[in-house]
């Protein structure tokens, strides 16, 4: 068959030449769409489920959460095994699907099963998706440098400005807020002061509620004008909350403040975010969506934080922490540069011990070409430009030498001999 094939090659060397080429154009294509990352994603096909009930011990965590949603998430098609963890306040859930699965199709069969059995979790106990990325998807860390600023400051420009804006780069699956303090008003409850007004913790926080809320009235006319009629409820102060009456006592009003100190303070906190050792910082982590370019999502990052820039007060900037894209670019050049080393190497030596430029070539053009079809089927089997592929094909460099200068050798020896014998 090889005989066939190689007299089949002699009598069509355009169409040899012409397929070549054209194999040669689609992998060139193929190295510049081909998706380019430091590692290799070797993780597991997983979708994450977690709960926030905080205040609760893991034991009612575990009893409560985690144990009623691994016991309903267990029936699902293809799934190979479901693990739980329950921590302080907080419940994970991972589901491990077969790798086949598409990971989208995963996460909308593990939804519609959330949607059947939240009524069985306590009330205020809500699961929620984790973001559709995997373990090696965090691919830049930033802080805010915000001389001056303080940290519940800092939290608030990160959760509702820089957040919102990261989120909307293409490939950004989450933007993980980390450090500072997130405000909120506390309202800290006197015991002796309730009793003395024979009130009840469930009843102050439900005139909170109440009194922070906006309703809509209907439209009327008058003097043929139309009016719109709306309720402006929401809270903007410690003030306001100070002055929510909670009940009348002997027609005189009981407030807020009465019974209770109000005070703009951040929520409790489990840990901080300290950066080399020099006092705390706020800042982010991106997190790439399942099955995205690390380098283009990362290149794109940055460049909405250039444009995020202008909108920070004066004096903040981003302090890029960590950036795989470095990584990436030093890997893949490190490669591309031995990869070049190797096809100069193998030609000269080649041209050295043949002392015949035309062989030297067939190495030259078929090692280029070889590599090309490489990437073809990188990107037909979904594979990223990583470490490991491109020192597969480095490696493999060798075996395509050795068969070409064997080949290579043989023939130039057959025609030196058929010359040798016409020529006698």
């Amino acid at each position: 068959m090889i005989e066939k094939l190689i007299s089949f090659s002699l009598r069509n060397r355009v169409l040899v030449l012409l397929v070549s080429a054209v194999l040669f154009g689609w992998g060139l294509y193929s190295v510049q769409t081909n998706k380019i990352d430091a590692i290799p994603d070797l993780s597991e096909n997983q979708v994450i489920v977690f709960t926030e009930w905080m205040g609760r011990s893991p034991q009612l965590v575990e009893d409560q959460v985690t144990y009623p949603l691994v016991t309903n998430l267990q029936g699902l098609p293809e799934v190979k095994y479901v693990r739980g963890t329950s921590m302080f306040g907080m419940s994970f859930i991972y589901i491990i699907f077969e790798d086949e699965t598409d990971v989208y199709w995963a996460r909308s069969r593990v939804l519609e099963r959330l949607n059947s059995i939240g009524n069985m979790l306590p009330e205020g106990a809500t699961p929620t998706l984790g973001p559709d990325g995997t373990g090696v998807g965090h691919v830049l860390w930033y802080t805010l440098d915000a001389p001056g600023m303080d940290l519940g400051e800092q939290r608030a420009i990160q959760d509702w400005y820089v957040k919102f804006a990261l989120q909307n780069v293409d490939g950004v699956s989450e933007v993980a807020s980390f450090g500072g303090f997130q405000k909120q008003y506390q309202v800290t409850v006197d015991p002796n002061k309730l009793t003395y007004y024979n009130l009840t913790v469930p009843q102050v926080i439900q005139a909170v509620r109440a009194n922070n809320n906006e309703a809509g009235g209907r439209k009327f006319e008058r003097s043929d004008i139309g009016y719109i009629i709306k309720t402006t409820g929401y809270l903007k102060s410690a003030e306001e909350i100070e002055n929510i009456a909670v009940t009348t006592n002997n027609t005189l009003p009981v407030r807020i403040k009465d019974v209770a100190t109000v005070q703009m303070t951040g929520e409790s906190r489990l840990g901080i975010f300290d950066l080399n050792g020099e006092g705390e910082a706020v800042g982010g982590i991106v997190v790439m969506r399942y099955g995205e370019n690390a380098e283009e999502v990362i290149s794109h990052v940055k460049e909405k934080m250039a444009e995020v820039s202008k909108g920070l007060p004066e004096g903040v900037k981003f302090n890029i922490v960590y950036d795989r894209s470095g990584l990436i670019n030093e890997s893949i050049d490190s490669v591309k540069a031995t990869l070049i080393e190797e096809m100069i190497v193998a030609s000269v030596v080649v041209f050295l011990f043949l002392f015949h430029w035309r062989s030297a070539l067939v190495i030259i053009i078929q090692l280029p070409l070889s590599i090309a079809i490489g990437f073809i089927l990188l990107n037909a089997f979904d594979i990223s430009s990583n470490i490991m592929s491109l020192t597969g094909i480095a490696l493999s460099v060798g075996v395509i030498v050795d068969d070409a200068i064997v080949m290579v050798e043989n023939s130039y020896r057959h025609l030196a001999d058929a010359s040798k014998r016409n020529s006698e």
